[in-house]
């Protein structure tokens, strides 16, 4: 129990000068390197800093959403927004494609069977079974 109140004070302290560290004051100052005049002096703290990085930040990234979700720039760098025209076209292509390569194939297999038989190398294979023709009755009516 006497480590657990000992170790408060010491997140206290550690959280206490953080919030020092990051309120210290610094100043930032441009000067021209040829008369060493001072050109503009600026006073910053450590959070300043980092308030302004952070709201830059989420404005960039902001407008970048709002330039992608806004603009036709969508259809043309995220997947899967096309328009409803270019999607029926696309499935229509598919089938055309489809029906295509299967009709290549029929016309592959086809061939392949002409030269074949043609070349005489083909086994045909005949049907064994006897066929039964039903003789024809003959009346005289």
């Amino acid at each position: 129990m006497s480590e657990a109140t000992e170790n408060k004070p010491e997140q206290a302290s550690l959280f206490s000068d953080t919030i020092r560290r990051l309120r210290n004051r610094y100043r930032l100052v441009i000067i021209n390197d040829d008369t060493y005049e001072e050109m503009v002096t600026f006073k910053l703290t450590r959070l300043s800093v980092y308030i302004a990085a952070s709201s830059i930040f989420i404005l960039l990234v902001g407008f970048t959403v709002a330039l992608l979700v806004l603009t036709p720039l969508k259809y043309y760098i995220a997947p899967g927004y096309g328009s409803s025209k270019s999607r029926g076209e696309i499935q229509m292509l598919k089938m055309r494609t489809d029906s295509l390569e299967q009709s290549l194939r029929q016309k592959e297999k086809y061939l392949n069977e002409i030269r074949a038989v043609l070349s005489g190398n083909e086994n045909i294979l005949r049907d064994t079974n006897a066929i039964v023709v039903p003789t024809p009755e003959i009346t005289n009516d």
